[in-house]
């Protein structure tokens, strides 16, 4: 069967056996628990579902895994999204004193949408993406993983793919989970370097001397820079787009470099000549233009308001994207080059992957009676195509796990030193 193929029809008799047999239960409740250490912690968590019709229905909370799964199995959501946890449960925010409900933790989440970038891309546009554009995504994970490691110290980073356009972050410490609106809205500023709207023509300013950050930054763009923005998008290609590139520089030398581009034969041709004019000793203000353009052109584009705001939703991990079918899955970021958007599986194509292998051991190895559900579903999805992606949320889960451990050792060894 064709992974591309699906038809979002088929999804009211799809869902019901997705989440009946294949979806990480276990795990999804191992992570949002956070190994139990905070009472009440996944019970006043918030869980968004969006039903057949575009219905909504958000303040679900659950005591449980068990609830929850009933729950899923019982509506089977079009979509879910996760939200804060809560200082009641949120099922009961209608029956709280007014103004006691209140929005306490939640992971710092990054959204990048590849929509955000069509004023730079050329191949695609809208929710439309293809292989040469997803180097953006790579581009804004290497960015955007480095500075949340090596300049904000945060260890647990889950990259999940949405299952269209773009890629969600989860900043799963401790202190990511506690951080005020004020601190989070401080390191979404930090890490924007893109800004304005349609409207700005120049959206990238850099100022001397160049912060550590941006240099950093500007290494993975200029790995990437030739190969995706002057061969595969072709961005100085004809005067249409020169025109575009010739706007962000200086007006001492634009009609210069505008007569450079017409002499030569090719975007790379015409970015080493964009290079020499700006490097040009009477040109003061040039020093940092190419590189302002590289940024504009390949920066990562942030939803800031979704790292901001500790009350805004984002779309679940293994949640279903209704338009394509596709499950949302986690990045392995170690093979970032590898991990192929098109080659992710789509709830059509493991949902016949099941039925064939049930068919084929119908008889020899189904469940014994009485055999635990929990065990038969491990069976169920490692048949299929979501097992490598749901061992790469294990091995987060893992790293979650150890890291807790070795907190609670040390504060241990902390009171008997007291």
């Amino acid at each position: 069967m064709d992974l591309s193929v699906y038809d979002s029809a088929s999804l009211p008799d799809l869902l019901p056996l997705y989440y009946r047999r294949l979806f990480p239960f276990y795990q999804y409740y191992r992570w949002l628990n956070y190994g139990g250490v905070v009472k009440n912690y996944f019970q006043h968590r918030e869980f968004s579902f969006t039903l057949k019709d575009d219905i909504y229905v958000r303040y679900q909370s659950f005591s449980n895994q068990s609830e929850l799964e009933k729950e899923i199995q019982k509506m089977n959501p079009y979509k879910i999204d996760i939200g804060a946890v809560f200082s009641h449960k949120p099922s009961q925010h209608n029956s709280v004193k007014s103004g006691t409900f209140q929005a306490q933790e939640k992971e710092l989440v990054f959204d990048i949408d590849m929509t955000d970038y069509d004023d730079v891309r050329r191949c695609c546009s809208s929710a439309d993406i293809c292989t040469k554009c997803w180097t953006l995504m790579k581009i804004a994970i290497r960015i955007l993983d480095r500075a949340l490691l090596e300049d904000f110290g945060f260890k647990h980073r889950l990259w999940v793919y949405s299952g269209r356009r773009g890629v969600h972050c989860w900043v799963c410490d401790e202190a990511a989970r506690k951080l005020s609106q004020a601190e989070r809205s401080a390191v979404a500023e930090y890490l924007s370097v893109v800004k304005g709207g349609e409207d700005t023509i120049k959206k990238v300013q850099l100022s001397d001397p160049m912060h550590p950050f941006i240099r950093k930054s500007l290494k993975v763009v200029e790995s990437y820079f030739e190969q995706y923005a002057l061969v595969d998008q072709d961005i100085l290609e004809n005067k249409q787009c020169w025109e575009k590139v010739a706007a962000l520089v200086p007006e001492a030398v634009r009609e210069n470099l505008k007569r450079e581009f017409q002499k030569a034969r090719s975007s790379v041709e015409r970015w080493q000549k964009l290079d020499r004019c700006l490097n040009d000793p009477d040109l003061k203000k040039g020093t940092y233009v190419a590189k302002e353009i590289m940024l504009q052109y390949c920066y990562p584009r942030l939803d800031v308001n979704v790292s901001k705001g500790l009350n805004h939703l984002l779309k679940s991990p293994f949640s279903v994207h209704p338009k394509t079918g596709r499950i949302s899955v986690p990045i392995d970021i170690k093979k970032l080059e590898k991990f192929d958007p098109f080659a992710v599986p789509t709830i059509s194509f493991i949902c016949s992957e099941l039925d064939t292998v049930v068919k084929k051991e119908e008889g020899e190895d189904s469940p014994s009676e009485g055999e635990p559900e929990i065990k038969r579903r491990t069976r169920d999805y490692k048949r299929t195509s979501l097992a490598p992606y749901i061992k790469i949320f294990e091995q987060f889960l893992d790293e979650l796990d150890q890291s807790r451990k070795g907190e609670l050792l040390n504060q241990s060894d902390l009171k008997k030193e007291f």
